[in-house]
């Protein structure tokens, strides 16, 4: 069975049958000299830097992953509440992009 991951804190139709506690992850990905000077140009002339992009999808995925793994490890079928969150770090290199997540682990009915 897959794991029900929502931003909203409850489930319609499901409700909440225990509280397992809340699970966080973490993935820092690091970004390479040809993305950073890409990105660069970007800042110059405007769009999108799709090579960041990725970056922060791939990043967003794993740490959805690892909420998952977590919440499986307590015995849920659910996690309520997701929060999602980057930052980028390595002064003005930029160099790592981390994206942290975290929610409650929950059982529904």
């Amino acid at each position: 069975m897959s794991m029900l991951m929502t931003t909203t804190p409850t489930v319609e139709g499901r409700p909440v049958r225990q509280y397992l506690g809340v699970v966080t992850s973490e993935a820092v990905m690091g970004t390479n000299l040809f993305s950073d000077f890409f990105a660069s140009v970007r800042d110059i002339v405007g769009g999108r830097s799709g090579s960041y992009e990725q970056i922060l999808r791939d990043a967003k995925s794993e740490a959805m992953a690892e909420l998952a793994e977590q919440a499986g490890q307590l015995g849920a079928d659910a996690i309520v509440g997701i929060s999602l969150s980057h930052q980028v770090i390595g002064g003005d290199k930029k160099t790592m992009l981390v994206v942290l997540a975290s929610g409650t682990a929950v059982r529904l009915g």
